[in-house]
């Protein structure tokens, strides 16, 4: 059976160090789980491993060979299967077309051997179990179909070793389960597998053992059997951290926003969202789950005043906002968290005591004359600092010098702080440590028992149905009927994230 094996792997990125004098084995037949939070160093590893990056100093062998560095095409002959977070495919192209690209079986005549291209491809879908139509185009396929195609194409050029980094991300629970069947049968099939996330339960369920990174150097290996979601979490935090904070119970107030009938045009970059229509009380968070691409940052930014709608209103405790510019709706008590918290949430190139004042430089107690009261803004910085543990506690360093963690503790106080009657809040923990997810969560439900609406757009499920009052899923620009969090679960979610029963109030399963 082939084996992994990596050497003493250094990779530098100018005064960083994303991986420091990394050494694991991956022997045939067991799969191993890289876990660590965005920025670990996990996929920059995996680059070096696949060839995409060449490492300062260490090796990677398949079977006792080296793999020389910087060499994709050579670890691709050498047997190492890359399958990206993000899909590599031709939208346009059938599945089989997209396999084989670049490694055409030819007639005698030197045209595409069509026939013996789909044969083929049919028998690797069933070998390994990953059942897709090779005559389908991939624009037509579902997310996780498109991920079978990937593993395909892996395996039609011949991979004796598998990487899967971050394969879950875009997945619904039904299909995350059917992969991780998939993994499992590859290694019984002998194969070595190496599975990176940051999601505890996934590696404990998929892996025979668990290597954790944190900051670039492994700070924990141990069988899968003896872990725990608490010692995985240590592991990754160098800390105790609660895993799943409580939500009290809360009695809604009136509503504080509402929707009817919203719709955002499509455009070239971005599709039809809607009509949509919901209610959130005070005192209440609707949780939105969805597979990515489904309308999620078009609704939150239809809701905030960043894009056009054609038809529809948004009555914020009453008034309606939809014709109002972002700052009027904001004086109106609108709060907005985004998900892209370094485009879209922070001037990277500001200082922190100025990116904390981005929504209200232009009012009291920050405006003074035509200028700003620099005391008056550095000293409410500097309480937003202590209160959500900001580090490094200096105002004066800039956004970009900041942690993601340290990133969003700014968005999150700035908004947070501002005490809106309504936050809408997308991908609030996207990247963060499992202390970090902790702590916005803290934060989310103290708004809420303080009587804020919240809107939570999320990618992750157990968050939704951590936090949320009522849930909703949003599938191709509609959005469901709610339904209470205490009636929903993770697969009636799921089949309505791939569009199952999706006009129903299906989303408890029942």
């Amino acid at each position: 059976m082939p084996q992994l094996s990596v050497q003493h792997i250094t990779k530098r990125f100018g005064q960083l160090v994303a991986n420091d004098d990394i050494t694991l084995d991956v022997p045939g037949g067991k799969v191993l789980a890289i876990l660590g939070e965005n920025g670990a160093g996990k996929s920059t590893l995996m680059k070096v491993i696949a060839g995409l990056l060449t490492p300062d100093a260490g090796d990677v062998l398949v079977d006792g060979r080296p793999i020389p560095h910087g060499r994709p095409d050579l670890a691709i002959q050498a047997g190492v299967g890359m399958i990206h977070q993000h899909f590599m495919l031709v939208p346009r192209l059938t599945v089989w077309e997209n396999i084989v690209l670049g490694r055409e079986p030819r007639t005698r005549l030197g045209a595409v051997d069509r026939r013996t291209a789909v044969r083929t491809i049919r028998e690797l879908s069933q070998r390994y179990g990953l059942a897709v139509d090779p005559e389908s185009p991939v624009h037509a396929l579902t997310v996780g179909q498109r991920q079978r195609v990937e593993i395909l194409k892996a395996f039609y050029r011949g991979a004796q070793v598998l990487i899967l980094d971050e394969p879950t991300a875009l997945l619904t629970p039904q299909e995350t389960e059917e992969l991780f069947a998939s993994i499992k049968h590859f290694a019984r099939d002998g194969f070595p597998v190496v599975f990176i996330s940051h999601k505890l339960d996934e590696v404990m369920e998929v892996a025979d053992r668990i290597v954790v990174i944190r900051q670039g150097k492994v700070t924990g290996e141990l069988p899968a059997d003896d872990a725990t979601p608490q010692k995985l979490a240590e592991l990754m935090v160098g800390r105790a951290v609660v895993l799943r904070v409580e939500r009290e119970a809360v009695e809604p107030g009136p509503a504080a926003l509402e929707v009817e009938r919203l719709e955002v045009a499509a455009t070239r970059h971005r599709p039809t969202v809607g009509p949509i229509s919901l209610t959130v009380r005070r005192g209440e968070i609707l949780g939105i789950a969805g597979v990515d691409g489904n309308g999620q940052l078009e609704l939150a930014e239809a809701l905030v005043g960043l894009v056009p709608t054609r038809h529809g209103s948004i009555h914020l405790a009453g008034k309606d906002i939809a014709d109002l510019p972002v700052r009027e709706r904001t004086s109106h008590g609108l709060g907005y968290v985004p998900a892209d918290r370094q485009t879209d949430g922070l001037v990277l190139d500001f200082p922190l005591w100025q990116n904390f004042i981005l929504r209200d430089y232009a009012s009291s107690p920050y405006r003074r004359g035509v200028g700003i009261d620099r005391p008056a803004a550095r000293k409410a910085a500097l309480q937003a600092v202590e209160k959500f543990d900001i580090r490094p506690a200096s105002i004066d360093v800039f956004a970009r010098q900041l942690s993601g963690g340290n990133q969003q503790k700014l968005i999150l106080a700035r908004e947070i702080l501002r005490r809106p009657d309504v936050l809408v809040v997308s991908q609030p923990t996207r990247g963060l440590d499992v202390g970090a997810v902790e702590f916005v969560h803290r934060q989310l439900l103290e708004l809420r028992r303080q009587g804020a609406a919240i809107v939570l757009i999320s990618l992750e499920l157990d968050e939704i149905l951590t936090l949320s009052d009522q849930v909703a899923v949003l599938f191709r620009g509609r959005l469901s009927d709610p339904v209470p969090a205490a009636d929903a679960t993770r697969d009636g979610i799921g089949l309505m994230m791939a569009g199952q029963g999706f006009e129903a109030k299906a989303v408890s399963g029942q």
